[in-house]
């Protein structure tokens, strides 16, 4: 195991932002499988791969990216010297970066179910208040240890662990109706 951990180390410093997306891409697609396994408790018959390649891709092009650049954006601005440090990114994190990101997040997730641009905006609409609230339940003390005990180049492994479950809740919320309606077709 610690090989593996070696290897994933050695990597990670030669590719940071290549790992940090595939990680965030596996992560977000496994995240989507538990949805579907355990919460909408589908049949394997009825599992749906398609959607599930769609957030691993998101994770790898989007979520990893994104965060990977954000945190070395917080870290060359504020640092992370103390716990002033670790309490100002996480207001950031939180006040600036989670609601720009969240609406992006359910636009493409929205683009990528289909919709047309006036079915993107009425999704995003539906899910954006309920998942940046949700959002506000959970993310502010998790960034908070995040930035305060964690080194830079962990922390999106750290969040994207979380993550997962996370991303088991998104996949669930932004999926809902369009299962309702399979349902009752």
């Amino acid at each position: 195991m610690s090989s593996m951990f070696k290897l994933y180390q050695k990597l990670l410093r030669k590719y940071p932002l290549c790992v940090q997306s595939v990680q965030a891409g596996i992560l977000m697609g496994t995240g989507d499988q538990i949805a579907q396994n355990f919460v909408e408790r589908r049949k394997i018959e009825d599992l749906n791969f398609m959607r599930s390649a769609q957030f691993a891709c998101i994770g790898c092009c989007l979520a990893g990216p994104a965060t990977k650049t954000w945190y070395g954006i917080l870290e060359r601005y504020i640092g992370s010297k103390n716990s002033v440090a670790a309490f100002k990114k996480v207001l950031l994190d939180q006040g600036c970066f989670a609601p720009a990101f969240v609406a992006v997040l359910l636009t493409v997730i929205a683009t990528m179910q289909g919709n047309d641009i006036e079915g993107v905006k009425k999704k995003v609409k539906a899910d954006y208040k309920d998942v940046l609230c949700n959002n506000y339940k959970l993310w502010p003390m998790v960034q908070l240890a995040n930035f305060y005990f964690v080194r830079l180049e962990y922390q999106v492994l750290v969040v994207q662990t979380v993550a997962l479950f996370w991303n088991t809740y998104i996949s669930y919320r932004t999926n809902r109706d369009i299962e309702r309606t399979h349902k009752n077709v």
